[in-house]
């Protein structure tokens, strides 16, 4: 099976199943001397792992990640980095029921097609579990990015048909739906309670904020900045829609109202009046804050009866039980942020070879 590497300079390939024995990443391409412990990587998984509310799958998880290589005295050796995480609450026989059965938004049908074979448990590769390992991958870019002032701010703007009105920094990490808005989050939590109380699921908009990001990544044709971070976030599993900037508001504005102004800042350099496009020009960064929005589709694991086939091409009814999140958002706020900071860290290094000047300042005696 191909298609579980990304990246190109800094590249991760993640392994493992949903329910195996455990799940993984090798990341290739770190630099050396990059100080990193397993508790930078567990930061990152916590916000991640299962039972932290009652919003959340209650699959009881430590998802407590191990280092195998590439870290010596506490620093990165240059080497492969590989990390595991052990599964420890598998329940095979939740999932027994639908060995023979496609379950409605899934990747039973697709797979299935593809393969002639297909891991029923929990759905094998095509597990939010898998996320694990860009995780993990992910915390290890966030730590090389801040090493180089680049910061990401991840946040739930939406939950259902719920909005935030207004951005407290602080309060993402105050509410399980990791919300910047208190008021909504109150809102949204009564709206998965109904949810709930009807068997059904809900999705949401996750935002990303990237600052810090110098002028000059990405390319202007087939590696736009823009296209890979697309690429990536369109990569996780629950994303059906990817917006950049004022993404598809934008067509419905006049150039005058969309075009981003120029202004000599106090430092003399060009700078941006406003930021319509997102932080990117014609697929480069352009120095603003890199901002973009991902459209999570609602958790398709419901409990209430559902239409569909056996794989022998009967009709049925189905209604799925087990352990699932009434709503994925919270959990992939770090899984957006993670794919975010891996495309940026790559773009940051590949960047390093686009001028000679860069070049010769690097090999200079």
């Amino acid at each position: 099976m191909a298609g579980s590497t990304f990246g190109t300079l800094f590249k991760i390939t993640t392994w493992g199943e949903s329910h195996g024995k455990g799940i993984g990443v090798v990341v290739d391409g770190c630099p050396a001397g990059l100080a990193l412990s397993e508790e930078d990587i567990q930061a990152y998984l916590d916000r991640r792992k299962p039972g932290q509310s009652r919003y959340a799958t209650q699959r009881k998880e430590a998802d407590a990640v191990e280092i195998l290589s590439g870290v010596f005295e506490g620093k990165t050796t240059g080497t492969p980095i590989s990390m595991a995480v052990q599964n420890q609450d598998q329940r095979s026989r939740d999932y027994s029921e639908i060995a023979s059965i496609y379950r409605p938004g899934h990747a039973d049908f697709t797979f299935d097609a593809k393969y002639g074979f297909r891991d029923y448990r929990g759905g094998g590769r095509s597990s939010g579990r898998e996320t694990i390992g860009r995780v993990a991958a992910g915390a290890v870019a966030c730590k090389l990015l801040r090493e180089l002032g680049i910061t990401l701010t991840t946040y739930a703007r939406s939950i259902g048909p719920v909005e935030i009105a207004s951005f407290d920094k602080d309060e993402i990490q105050k509410n399980a739906l990791f919300m910047p808005d208190g008021d909504a989050a109150k809102k949204a939590k009564e709206y998965l309670e109904s949810c709930m109380e009807h068997r059904d699921s809900s999705g949401g908009v996750i935002e990303c904020v990237i600052d810090g990001v110098p002028i000059g990544l990405g390319d202007p044709v087939f590696e736009k900045l823009d296209a890979n971070l697309a690429k990536a976030i369109f990569s996780i599993g629950a994303v059906k829609g990817f917006s950049l900037g004022d993404g598809f508001f934008a067509s419905r504005a006049k150039g005058s109202e969309n075009n981003d102004g120029f202004f000599i800042a106090k430092d003399g350099q060009a700078k941006k009046s406003s930021n319509h496009s997102g932080g990117t020009l014609g697929g480069i960064s352009d120095g603003s804050p890199i901002v973009f929005q991902a459209a999570i589709k609602p958790t398709p694991s419901i409990a209430a009866p559902q239409q569909t086939v056996t794989v022998s091409g009967e009709e049925a009814e189905i209604s799925i039980h087990g352990r699932h999140d009434p709503v994925i958002v919270p959990r992939a706020v770090v899984v957006v942020e993670s794919m975010a900071a891996l495309t940026v860290c790559d773009a940051m290094l590949l960047n390093m070879t686009a001028k000679v000047d860069s070049i010769r300042a690097f090999y200079k005696k």
